[in-house]
């Protein structure tokens, strides 16, 4: 005799996921700390359960990122501000859980989802018309999961649309707020302006001295007069088209007297260097002499 065979335990199914989500579409502000400076992220919330927030943001962050969190959760009063951890990322949509709930904000996480989740009760006609049926007919599995399927696949495409077009919408706000920044950033070099001008014409410095109008003489220091020390100081100098000394540099002579000699230069007025008939930036060589009494 062959020994019976026990029938093999029936396999449960169970859901993958131990937290349901709700849809939540509201404006949703990260703030997250780069180089130790807060960097706030505009974006708008997909989803929201008990443990955490599923956001589209117009910005990067990483898993593992600790961020704060702003909304406003709707039929609550006021905004919600936390903290949360970023679990996972994939290109601008992200997964955050909540930190250091206090009890407050818990009991309202908890309070709407549940309150989204709870089934609305059957009307009193349909109870009547429930009783006045002789044989209520119990639906098979196979049409209790063809009913399941329809009624789930308008929620995803109603659901995959809101994603869509908040993903859309913030990419274009992202964008928007670059170039602004870009523009204003800049807006405030001090050297873009510059840029554009063209590059000083070089001038002999003989003729240059002809233009000059107004000469400072040098002080001379006086712990290099005491030690003698004596001589030529060349200047590579930049000329506004106003006359003015724009820029001074030394190129040669005691490092003693450069600075006596650069201090001087900057205080001499020449007539503008005309070309056709327009002033012009000019670069030329000026030469300061020190000598003793």
């Amino acid at each position: 005799m062959s020994a019976a065979t026990a029938p093999a335990p029936a396999r449960k199914l169970t859901n993958s996921r131990r937290v349901p989500r709700f849809p939540l579409a509201v404006p949703t502000d990260v703030t997250v700390l780069r180089s130790g400076i807060p960097y706030r992220i505009p974006g708008r919330s997909v989803s929201i359960g008990e443990r955490g927030l599923g956001v589209v943001l117009a910005g990067e962050v990483h898993p593992g990122d600790s961020v704060g969190l702003e909304f406003r959760l709707p039929d609550t009063g006021g905004r919600m501000r936390l903290k949360a951890v970023v679990r996972y990322q994939a290109l601008l949509h992200c997964g955050l859980e909540f930190l250091n709930l206090t009890a407050e904000q818990q009991t309202l996480i908890e309070h709407w989802t549940r309150k989204k989740s709870v089934t609305n009760p059957i009307p009193a006609s349909a109870v009547a018309s429930a009783q006045s049926i002789p044989r209520p007919v119990i639906p098979t599995a196979a049409s209790v999961e063809s009913d399941d399927r329809r009624s789930k696949k308008p929620r995803f495409q109603s659901t995959l649309g809101i994603a869509l077009a908040a993903v859309l919408l913030l990419a274009g706000f992202g964008w928007w707020h670059w170039h602004r920044a870009w523009n204003e950033l800049e807006s405030q070099i001090p050297a873009g302006k510059s840029l554009m001008q063209p590059l000083p014409a070089p001038v002999p410095a003989e003729v240059m001295e002809g233009l000059l109008t107004h000469k400072i003489e040098p002080i001379y220091p006086e712990s290099a007069r005491l030690a003698n020390i004596q001589g030529v100081v060349v200047l590579d100098a930049v000329i506004g088209s106003d006359g003015t000394v724009v820029d001074v540099r030394p190129v040669s002579g005691p490092d003693e007297l450069t600075p006596a000699a650069v201090d001087a230069v900057k205080w001499w007025r020449f007539q503008p260097y005309v070309v056709d008939g327009q002033p012009m930036q000019v670069r030329t060589r000026l030469a300061v002499d020190f000598r003793g009494n």
